[in-house]
């Protein structure tokens, strides 16, 4: 068993497997910190592949359980599912609150180093190390079988944390990533206020320079809709494709007609990125 002092708020059964969702302390954002576990049927028998979803902007632990239509195709499967919450809460921080792209919600999945963020947005560790550690000591998980995707600032930091972690985790992709954060409004508002004025800091969890400086990755799988509203000013995806025919890394972009940025595209194509990832880990 781990350390940390798992305190499980709620448990549902969903086809056939139980969806529960948990807070602890966590050392990392030395703040409580929730995430949602999905355990399929499988896990009764032994230990079953985990699979880690991380969030956007101004969601938290429960949107993609509740949206995304993933826990049937996770009971199927015989794959974990675990969604962690998007940052720290009620950190006292002055003006945390004050905007849906920074503080509250918006942990961009880095370890903030500027005061007074650097005590709590430690979102980066979190993902790698603690929460990892915590899931395989205390449940039925196989942690050398973890995939990892996410949408939006969720994708950047699947991206990124793949990049950074190599042979970490067997498979990534991404709905809608934020590609390339040094070079959107959502990026430079947020690094600045994080990690300060030093812009090789912010290179440093930037997807597309991570892979232009040579970054191994494994083969990526990416959704993104045509009509989405943040594609030209935030998202930019085609700074990725780019440094990933550069650098000749796998890249599967799909541009999909007509859809947009919601939960709507996200659970008409959870099927294909499910599957994706199973062949990964089961196969």
């Amino acid at each position: 068993m781990s350390d940390e002092k798992l305190t499980r708020l709620s448990r549902t059964r969903t086809f056939d497997g139980w969806l529960e969702t948990y807070t602890h302390q966590s050392s990392s954002c030395r703040r409580p910190m929730t995430f949602s576990l999905f355990m399929p049927p499988q896990a009764s028998a032994g230990k079953v592949p985990v699979l880690y979803w991380l969030s956007g902007l101004t969601c938290n632990h429960e949107n993609f359980v509740h949206k995304a239509g993933a826990l049937e195709h996770a009971a199927k499967l015989g794959i974990a599912v675990v969604a962690p919450d998007t940052s720290p809460r009620d950190n006292g921080i002055d003006g945390e609150d004050d905007s849906y792209d920074l503080g509250t919600g918006a942990g961009f999945y880095v370890n903030a180093t500027r005061s007074p963020w650097s005590k709590n947005y430690r979102m980066f560790d979190y993902i790698t190390w603690e929460l990892p550690d915590i899931l395989d000591s205390d449940f039925r998980l196989d942690g050398e079988r973890r995939s990892i995707f996410g949408h939006s600032m969720g994708g950047h930091g699947a991206l990124v944390v793949s990049l950074k972690n190599p042979g970490m985790f067997r498979s990534v992709s991404a709905f809608s990533p934020i590609c390339s954060p040094t070079r959107c409004p959502w990026g430079e508002k947020i690094f600045s206020a994080y990690l300060g004025d030093d812009r090789a800091a912010w290179d440093a969890y930037d997807a597309a320079l991570l892979i232009e400086a040579g970054a191994a990755s494994l083969p990526i799988l990416i959704d993104q809709g045509e009509d989405d509203d943040f594609l030209a000013e935030q998202l930019k995806p085609e700074l990725l494709e780019a440094a990933c025919k550069k650098a000749g890394v796998a890249l599967d972009l799909r541009m999909r007609k007509g859809y947009d940025h919601s939960y709507y595209f996200i659970a008409t194509f959870i099927g294909e990125h499910m599957r994706y990832h199973a062949d990964h880990l089961l196969g």
